[in-house]
């Protein structure tokens, strides 16, 4: 789950002009996908936009789940949880919450953001630990990112080969990532074809990567900026997530007809 939802922050790092806010998505949007390894189905992740208050502001909170199935869930047990809050009028962080267990591996941190300060504040739940670090402009966190960047981007201008950096904090670190467009392709989902755009993010190959290109994302070329697939080259295989489910979209979702 964590890599999962990192591939969707990556895959919307483009280039980005200023549009309408929350153009791409609304409250009740919801989207469910298939993560398979190999032939396997690993697990299921969900994306959920609801609308409510932190301390008084009326805020998108945002829920991202993830649990294994199956046979993984006998030998790896996964239970991911994630949550942003992002200011209504502009696609910023207030709050991000990282609770997860993979496998035994486990974390529970929330970070707090204060943009005129350019401070986050981290609390290490797991240790009972807070630390304050600097964060860049325009910063963003692992989820929020992803809702940032579908409202912005600027697909018209978009040429094959285009690079364009994101500032996002994550843990207790200020990170850039880079994605390079690659073209418009068609995907079937659910026995429809969709029209999309095809990324490819630059990632660091170290432990799970194959090389630093192991990463292609494809998401609808439509107002709504849909993550439709994503397909990881790993050390040990291949990981492929699948959008199968979704509602609330903002706008109509667009299907080719042929």
């Amino acid at each position: 789950m964590k890599r999962f939802l990192l591939l969707l922050i990556v895959l919307f790092t483009t280039a980005l002009n200023a549009q309408e806010n929350h153009k791409s998505f609304e409250n009740g949007e919801w989207f469910k996908f298939k993560i398979r390894y190999g032939v396997f189905t690993a697990s299921y992740a969900t994306l959920e936009v609801k609308d409510e208050m932190l301390n008084g502001m009326p805020v998108h909170h945002i829920v991202g789940t993830g649990k294994s199935s199956g046979l993984l869930s006998v030998f790896f047990k996964v239970e991911d949880y994630y949550e942003t809050y992002i200011d209504k009028k502009e696609v910023k962080p207030y709050r991000f919450i990282r609770k997860i267990n993979e496998g035994g591996y486990t974390k529970d941190i929330e970070i707090n953001f204060d943009h005129e300060k350019k401070e986050a504040l981290v609390f290490n739940k797991k240790h009972n630990t807070k630390n304050t670090f600097t964060i860049k402009d325009n910063i963003q966190d692992m989820m929020s990112s992803f809702y940032y960047l579908r409202n912005n981007i600027n697909v018209s201008s978009l040429k094959k080969g285009d690079e364009q950096i994101v500032n996002m904090f994550f843990d207790n670190e200020n990170y850039l990532f880079k994605l390079r467009f690659l073209g418009r392709e068609i995907v079937k989902m659910n026995g429809n074809k969709i029209r999309c755009l095809k990324f490819r993010p630059i990632v660091q190959a170290e432990r799970v990567f194959k090389e630093e290109e192991s990463l292609t994302v494809w998401v609808s070329d439509d107002d709504n900026r849909m993550p439709v697939r994503i397909k990881a080259d790993i050390l040990v295989g291949s990981i492929n997530a699948d959008l199968i489910a979704y509602k609330g979209l903002k706008h109509p979702l667009k299907i080719v007809i042929d």
